[in-house]
């Protein structure tokens, strides 16, 4: 082992920043639904609490030392909030662009992302992931002030109160953070393929039905699929389907809507830590 260093080139690192929002409302199961992006996030500040110590006394000595179970709480600030956090905020719409307030509060997962900068690369060095499990917005102070000749836009908040969900292994826990830095981009992509959805591509795939769908466009090709000879798809004029042809679709293949994964299926694509081991 080596001499101590302080302050060496490339581990000076900050954090900062909060971007990237998504929150997960819940269903009537109680299961994640689809993200929706949350725009205009100003901050959010976790406040966890409890972890307090309760001392036992004995033979007039500090004989131990009890932990409350720890809490996590946070605070989000914004300056607006998409549609489908009204319900995790108390309001339903009852007609059109009518809302009526006090209702039952729905649980949301949420994800941000911070940014992880050091003296070399600064902002560009990397950024964590945090997920929130079975968050709940708790009702809110909102201030509106005339406009004046210094205008300023509304910065709306809410506390946030969570509910842990189960961990294999380890107690039950309402957060995750990912280190993009401490892992390798694939599973980054991985994950965030999974937490805000996927593009996929678009391509032929062959119709495996009897009969053709209504406002479906179906398609015949010719080629052989090589460099001197490749496909081309042109599209059927047959009016029905013609089972001695064979036809295709075009389809967005592998794409995914955007959803909230539980803590094991992130740590069983992210891998086990390894063994720091004792050297």
């Amino acid at each position: 082992m080596s001499k101590i260093v302080w302050d060496a080139i490339g581990e000076k690192t900050y954090e900062t920043g909060s971007k990237y929002a998504v929150i997960y409302p819940t269903d009537a199961t109680g299961a994640f639904g689809e993200g929706v992006a949350w725009n205009g996030i100003t901050g959010i500040t976790e406040s966890p609490s409890g972890a307090e110590p309760t001392a036992l006394w004995a033979d007039d000595i500090k004989y131990a030392n009890l932990v409350s179970a720890e809490e996590y709480g946070a605070t989000i600030e914004a300056y607006t909030w998409p549609k489908e956090f009204e319900e995790c905020d108390g309001s339903v719409e009852v007609a059109d662009g009518v809302f009526i307030g006090q209702q039952d509060r729905k649980p949301f997962g949420l994800c941000y992302r911070t940014t992880i900068g050091n003296d070399t690369k600064s902002n560009a060095y990397g950024y964590k992931l945090h997920i929130v499990y079975n968050c709940l917005a708790a009702p809110s102070e909102k201030g509106y002030s005339t406009i004046s000749d210094s205008p300023e836009a509304i910065t709306f908040s809410w506390e946030v109160s969570t509910t842990p969900v189960d961990v294999t292994g380890h107690k039950p826990t309402a957060t995750i953070i990912i280190d993009s830095t401490k892992t390798t981009a694939e599973k980054m992509k991985a994950i965030e393929d999974i937490l805000y959805g996927s593009n996929g591509t678009m391509q032929y795939v062959e119709f495996t039905g009897d009969a053709f769908v209504t406002g479906t466009d179906y398609y015949e090709r010719s080629g052989e699929g090589t460099s001197a000879s490749p496909y081309v798809y042109t599209k059927t004029t047959d009016a029905s389907y013609d089972s001695s042809k064979t036809y295709y679709t075009r389809e967005n293949v592998g794409a995914s809507n955007p959803r909230l994964p539980l803590p094991d299926e992130i740590i069983s694509i992210m891998g086990a830590a390894a063994d720091p081991g004792n050297g």
